[in-house]
């Protein structure tokens, strides 16, 4: 049973992952077809990531307030309307609508996951970190799977066939989750749905600093992801020379590095401190960031070496960020969906201006890449060094 909740978890967390990857090798062949620069394309990306990140905002309140299963269920059939839309969209601004909508439902799995896992473990925050490593363990198959199998269905079937997969999956899920995703917050549990101590919630958790700044250390450290993401086409096509179907150089390592380190994250968390779990993945991805940074200094960027660090990079990630998460939401007990909805919001608003602003002024160059992701992840490391700082003068003021 609990593996099978994994796997369900694991592939609502998808949802966004496969709408964000998986048209990536289409993107020039959007713009020809339409008669728009990549700069217009860009924004299919990026109004996508910006409803995403807006609508994470509300889906743990509703959550806590109609359950999880329903607000799941709703949010899925929206996507898959809205990715049947786009295989028919006649005009680029009818693609962006459907895009728009996608953004506003795909984010419902992902947050909602992580309250459920709350739900069912809040008792040992041990083996809740546990089962958020074997979750993005397995949700780290769709960014590195996404833009392969994109490549292959854009080179036979042109991109809209992108968007009947992207129906397809949505329909599949509304389907496992109606079968077999159990209600995890009984009736008795759930707050009734009040605008004005929902609006008290919110400012309760604007207000909590350690909060505000661990969300923001997790927001940046994935930014380093969300840049070479953003610069996908550019970045295998324009730098690396490669061709559509090539993405795998990019991804497999990417995400390659996040299953393994997610994997052994996952077993470690029971005897290693989760503090000395945080400190082990800065260091792996300080690692990563640096020998990153040295190759495109001395060297051109070509396969395998320029895309080998990322994988340490993301080992690190997957080893630091559970730890962090939990961390996070465990400071609110009693609002856990909207705990995790202001994380998610905080993490893919990063994402999403540093897609959608600073990719486009560093796509030309990979080492600018690279030292974009060593100052977003400098960035983190200063955020959560601070989240402990403002922890010891609350205990000592209390």
């Amino acid at each position: 049973m609990q593996r099978m909740l994994t796997v369900i978890l694991a592939c609502l967390g998808m949802v966004g992952a496969l709408a964000i990857d998986t048209y990536l090798p289409s993107i020039p062949a959007i713009g020809r077809e339409f008669a728009v620069g990549p700069l217009a394309v860009q924004q299919t990306l990026s109004v996508f990531l910006f409803t995403f990140a807006f609508m994470m905002l509300f889906y743990g309140t509703l959550s806590d307030s109609f359950g999880r299963r329903p607000v799941i269920l709703a949010a899925l059939a929206v996507y898959t309307l809205a990715s049947l839309g786009a295989v028919f969209a006649p005009s680029f601004g009818v693609l962006l609508a459907c895009r728009a909508f996608q953004g506003l439902a795909a984010g419902a799995g992902s947050v909602i996951g992580q309250a459920i896992v709350q739900d069912r473990f809040s008792h040992d925050q041990a083996h809740a970190q546990r089962i958020m490593s074997h979750i993005m363990m397995v949700f780290g198959l769709a960014p590195a799977i996404a833009p392969v199998l994109g490549g292959y269905l854009h080179v036979h079937f042109g991109w809209r066939a992108t968007f009947v997969f992207l129906a397809g999956f949505g329909a599949l899920m509304m389907l496992l989750v109606y079968r077999g995703l159990p209600e995890s917050l009984p009736k008795a549990q759930r707050h009734a749905f009040h605008g004005i101590a929902i609006a008290k919630n919110y400012l309760k958790v604007l207000r909590h600093p350690q909060f505000l700044l661990l969300s923001l250390a997790v927001g940046l450290a994935f930014s380093g992801l969300s840049l070479y993401i953003g610069s996908a086409a550019n970045f295998v096509m324009d730098i690396l020379h490669l061709p559509e179907t090539a993405f795998a150089w990019l991804f497999i390592p990417m995400i390659g590095g996040m299953v393994v380190g997610s994997a052994w994250g996952g077993k470690a968390a029971a005897r290693i401190a989760p503090a000395n779990m945080i400190w082990l993945g800065f260091g792996i991805m300080a690692a990563g960031s640096a020998i990153s940074i040295a190759y495109n200094v001395m060297l051109v960027a070509a396969v395998p070496w320029a895309v080998l660090p990322l994988a340490v990079y993301t080992f690190g990630l997957a080893v630091a960020m559970p730890a962090i998460q939990v961390g996070a939401l465990s400071l609110f007990p009693d609002n856990r969906g909207l705990a995790s909805s202001m994380m998610s919001f905080i993490q893919m608003t990063a994402f999403a201006l540093v897609s959608g602003m600073l990719a486009p002024l560093l796509f030309d160059s990979a080492l600018k890449l690279a030292c974009g992701v060593g100052g977003s992840l400098v960035l983190s490391f200063l955020c959560w060094r601070l989240s402990l700082v403002v922890t010891r003068q609350a205990v000592q003021v209390a």
